[in-house]
């Protein structure tokens, strides 16, 4: 199962880094996935002697990286090292590998305790196809809150699939929010009760909210929906702040005239204050399931179909499941695994269906049993 296989952590090897590569392999943990590492080297260094020596310096400090990875039980390979333009080489490996998430530093802390997005991180952001997670490097990430706003557009539609698996993964409460603009006195030159007109906007816009929700599979999911008025950007900020928002995942583009060719203006003016550690979602999604058949091991299998009922993909758990009694049609955990499916699909006859066959099976194994033991004594 592929589900966050691959993560290219792109690192400057800074001492800020420390932080980022610890998220990176807490991330991993959580999803089974592989790290990837990639550092970038300047291009602009002439002496051929200076690069050399630059460069083996370079090897020797992302083989200790690589080390820490290695060591925190993280899949990795071979770290890749490339001359050039930090960004440009960044998103072409990225596309090259076909990775499921680039990892980097979102930027550094300034006076007042404000972080500006990096020129680096920006410029990753606009360009990469896959998803990025941007992390704040000044202390460990632990995810208990995440917070994903939506516009009832495919791009949030996406980011909130995404969010939904990241919290069942992390244990987190999910706090999914809309924000709707309202009509302002200044808007127009006439006089009207515009209060009124905003409050059919906002039962509107609730209205549109939870038809938006229906299409997700929330079960499991601890989680709740906020609407709030005014400026998305400014609300989206608010929300952060006062709910301690540990995780933001985005879409990077918007509806109503929001949308831009490389990144949403919302998503833009958000994330270039980076109040928290932050995922960008474009045209990929972070979470990509992808069973691979040629796992015969019916353990496997089986372990395969328990997460993916926790993450929420019934069908696909079924089938896992399924497999498990193709190789061994006396598999009873796998049996009673499809009854629990069903009890979360709330279809409870099929779910008394697999429950009484597993009792079948259960009997049938204890007979076969029971006539073993008879065998030992007796022939017939």
């Amino acid at each position: 199962m592929r589900i966050l296989e691959k993560i290219l952590l792109a690192t400057d090897l800074l001492p800020s880094s420390e932080n980022v590569v610890n998220d990176a392999i807490y991330l991993a943990k959580a999803f089974h996935s592989k790290i990837i590492l990639l550092h970038v080297l300047p291009e602009n260094i002439g002496s051929e002697k200076v690069k050399k020596l630059f460069g083996e310096t370079i090897k020797k400090q992302i083989a200790e990286v690589r080390a820490r990875i290695t060591a925190a039980g993280i899949k990795t390979e071979e770290p890749i090292l490339e001359w050039g333009n930090h960004n440009e080489k960044i998103v072409q490996i990225a596309e090259r590998l076909d990775v499921n998430l680039i990892f980097i530093g979102a930027g550094e802390k300034e006076e007042g305790d404000k972080y500006l997005l990096g020129t680096t991180a920006e410029r990753i952001i606009q360009r990469a196809s896959q998803p990025v997670l941007a992390v704040k490097p000044d202390g460990p990430l632990n995810v208990r809150t995440i917070l994903c706003p939506v516009d009832f557009s495919d791009q949030s539609a996406r980011a909130l699939k995404d969010a939904i698996i990241f919290a069942r993964r992390f244990e987190a409460e999910l706090i999914i929010l809309s924000v709707y603009k309202p009509i302002t006195s200044s808007t127009f030159s006439f006089k009207y009760d515009w209060e009124k007109e905003n409050t059919r906007i906002a039962f509107k816009h609730i209205a549109q909210f939870n038809e938006f929700l229906k299409d997700f599979n929330l079960r499991d999911v601890k989680w709740k929906k906020e609407v709030r008025r005014g400026r998305p950007e400014t609300e989206i900020l608010a929300e952060i702040s006062e709910s301690d928002i540990d995780l933001l995942i985005m879409g990077t583009t918007g509806r109503s005239g929001l949308s831009r060719v490389v990144i949403g203006s919302v998503t833009e003016k958000v994330i270039r204050e980076v109040p928290c550690t932050f995922i960008t979602t474009k045209t990929q999604d972070v979470i990509q399931l992808q069973l691979e058949n040629r796992i015969k091991d019916i353990e496997s299998h089986y372990n395969i179909a328990v997460q993916l009922m926790k993450d929420g993909f019934y069908k696909e758990s079924i089938a896992e499941f399924e497999t498990c009694l193709k190789i061994n049609d006396m598999h009873v955990p796998a049996i009673h695994g499809i009854a629990k499916v069903f009890d979360k699909l709330d279809q409870p006859e099929m779910a008394e269906t697999y429950r009484k066959l597993a009792r079948e099976v259960l009997r049938r194994i204890w007979d076969s049993k029971v006539e073993e033991e008879i065998r030992k004594y007796y022939s017939y």
